[in-house]
């Protein structure tokens, strides 16, 4: 538990706190450009090197960081906001024609790759960090549809559920009091997992010119720059590549150790 927890927590809140320096300090201007220092291998001047325009990298990395954690975090609450209640009025309309639409609806989404459709949403409504958090955000809805649904319907069953019930209660003030409260802890788990593929979805858009556009960093386009330069400058390509690595690491990391942490089945198998 501790092993995957702690890590993970680790290296999530150092790009956390990367993209939060870097709204007052860089060591380098991401927007200027310096053709005389481009290409310089790691140095005390410049920590990870510079680019093909003579940009720092680590200042390149750092705001860019604060890009994919935006995007990210944006669409991922999309996908909550809209997909917790669906999935909670599902489950208190179980068997009826609302719960169908849901869940067709739901499965139609599920049909197509995630990725491609935002490709497609995002060539049509044109590039940007905005289009690219409603495409994210759209596919993270059913995620959180069908996982709130599924919580839900198996503690509809649950005495204290009938005693609500019995008492007067209405579904949604059930699904308010009593169900969103006992499947929380899910979610927050599932949000994690969504965080890291958000943190994958904006990278890879960005790489394909649909994400974030220039003079704002992306950690995709900076790839997207430096896939020529891996002969002659290996650092300009590694640099991105391992900061989407380690963040999406530390977010899987985290999100075990969570799940660990809050899952009651599985702190009494420990015990």
């Amino acid at each position: 538990m501790i092993r995957r927890l702690v890590p993970g927590a680790v290296l999530s809140a150092l790009f956390v706190l990367a993209a939060l320096v870097s709204y007052v300090w860089t060591p380098g201007d991401v927007t200027g450009v310096d053709i005389a220092s481009k290409l310089q291998p790691p140095s005390p001047e410049h920590w990870l090197g510079t680019d093909h325009l003579g940009r720092d990298l680590l200042a390149m990395l750092m705001v860019g960081a604060r890009t994919s954690i935006a995007v990210a975090l944006v669409a991922v609450g999309i996908g909550m906001a809209a997909g917790v209640p669906l999935g909670l009025a599902a489950a208190a309309m179980r068997g009826t024609l609302l719960d169908e639409v849901i869940m067709r609806g739901n499965d139609l989404v599920f049909a197509f790759p995630s990725l491609v459709i935002a490709i497609l949403i995002t060539a049509i409504a044109g590039p940007g960090a905005v289009n690219a958090i409603v495409a994210i955000g759209i596919f993270n809805i059913p995620v959180f549809a069908r996982l709130t649904r599924g919580a839900a319907l198996a503690l509809w069953e649950r005495d204290f559920i009938m005693a609500a019930r019995v008492a007067g209660k209405g579904a949604p003030r059930i699904s308010a009091e009593h169900i969103l409260p006992n499947v929380t802890n899910l979610l927050i788990v599932q949000g994690t997992i969504q965080f890291s593929l958000g943190i994958l979805a904006e990278a890879a858009l960005s790489y394909v010119g649909l994400g974030a556009q220039p003079p704002v960093p992306s950690w995709g386009r900076m790839l997207a720059e430096a896939q020529t330069l891996t002969a002659i400058a290996p650092h300009v390509a590694l640099m991105p590549g391992l900061a989407i690595v380690l963040m999406v690491l530390g977010l899987n990391l985290l999100g075990d150790g969570l799940r660990d942490v809050l899952d009651p089945r599985l702190r009494d198998l420990r015990t």
